[in-house]
């Protein structure tokens, strides 16, 4: 019987060692390297399915954690799972809710068997266990669950990394041993905090699992660019080079653009709608605050040369006017233009792979220092 899961490595770039992959799931192909837009709590923030479809979403994230808590995953399960409830045809990876149960959370309580801890909305007190945070996934029914992990602190020091790291193997082994559903396919996650001992160990260790992708998590929360990259480069030669790569939260242009030169096949990030809710347009001239007074009688579209539909019909001129009158259409078409941003660069970054330019590509980007 075909396995619903495969990834191609297509290409590797000469220039840097950058992947252009291909993930087939149930809900259709993948082309890697691509930036996932987030949709936490079964929607991506100001934005239609239809205008997801639009920019060219392969594929959307989902949090474990907040619809575990609201609607719950007995109502998701009885909608017929996210794609259903959502309305969204394409590919859906869930994240196991681990960062947000250590972030968001009011209490919580680290122990062996789970994370006992209090709702951020009502206060109520939950346990989450491996075992658990599988039945909750595969309620949801995405194409790809993630393992349920400890996300230490990025100021950890090496003890406590250590016991984070081992308890995250431990709850590998038991996440892949709940985890029965065929049509899903489950992520371990590398942790290892700014450590490059420990990420080695976890890349090593998780290997040897032989998941069908691998989670980098434990980055990005306060630790300088650099150090992030610096651990991207010490664990690559220990990750599977066949299986996909993905970078957990983690989707600024810069971040997209060092991440794929260093192996990286899969990102998500809330940027990109969190920005456009604060009126900031994500450009390949730098970053544009539409809500500034010198774009008043600007004329001109956020970017030229953006296919996005917002780019097509309006101007930046017309969009601050939005902001000022406190329109909710503002947040949703500066959302479509810089998803549409990112998911572009993906499929600039992709071509140029294919080309063995990656290098070029991503060092004149970079050069500019504009985002």
């Amino acid at each position: 019987m075909e396995q619903p899961f495969q990834f191609e490595l297509l290409h590797i770039d000469r220039q840097t060692g950058a992947r252009r992959g291909r993930l087939h799931t149930p809900h259709g192909v993948i082309e890697t390297p691509i930036y996932m837009p987030v949709g936490t709590q079964a929607t991506v923030k100001a934005m239609l399915p239809r205008d997801l479809e639009d920019v060219s979403a392969q594929i959307i994230l989902s949090n474990t954690y907040h619809l575990y808590l609201r609607p719950g995953q007995a109502l998701v399960r009885e909608a017929g799972g996210l794609h259903s409830f959502m309305q969204w045809n394409r590919p859906i990876l869930t994240d196991s809710g681990g960062f947000q149960v250590f972030s968001l959370a009011k209490i919580n309580d680290i122990r062996e068997d789970g994370v006992l801890f209090r709702s951020h909305i009502d206060g109520s007190k939950h346990l989450f266990t491996p075992e658990k945070v599988m039945e909750i996934e595969q309620d949801l029914g995405a194409d790809i669950a993630m393992c349920f992990d400890e996300c230490a602190p990025g100021n950890a020091d090496h003890a406590y990394a250590v016991r984070a790291m081992d308890r995250t193997h431990r709850w590998a082994e038991r996440c892949q041993k709940a985890h029965t559903r065929p049509d899903q396919a489950l992520f371990g996650i590398v942790q290892g905090c700014v450590y490059p001992d420990l990420r080695i160990e976890s890349a090593k260790t998780l290997a040897s699992m032989d998941f069908i992708g691998y989670g980098i998590g434990g980055l990005s929360v306060g630790e300088p660019k650099p150090v992030m990259y610096e651990m991207l480069e010490t664990i690559m030669p220990y990750m599977p080079e066949r299986k996909p790569r993905y970078l957990m939260g983690v989707g600024s242009p810069d971040c997209l653009l060092e991440g794929v030169r260093r192996g990286i096949d899969m990102f998500d990030c809330v940027l990109q709608t969190r920005a456009a809710r604060n009126g900031l347009a994500l450009t390949r001239s730098g970053r544009v605050m539409l809500r500034n007074k010198t774009y008043e009688h600007d004329f001109s579209p956020i970017e030229e040369g953006c296919d996005c539909y917002t780019c097509r019909h309006f101007t930046r001129a017309y969009i601050r006017h939005l902001i000022k009158a406190d329109e909710i259409l503002s947040a949703q078409l500066i959302s479509i233009h810089n998803l549409r941003f990112s998911l572009r660069l993906m499929e600039d970054a992709r071509t140029a792979i294919e080309e063995d330019r990656f290098g070029d590509f991503s060092a004149e980007l970079l050069e500019r220092n504009l985002f």
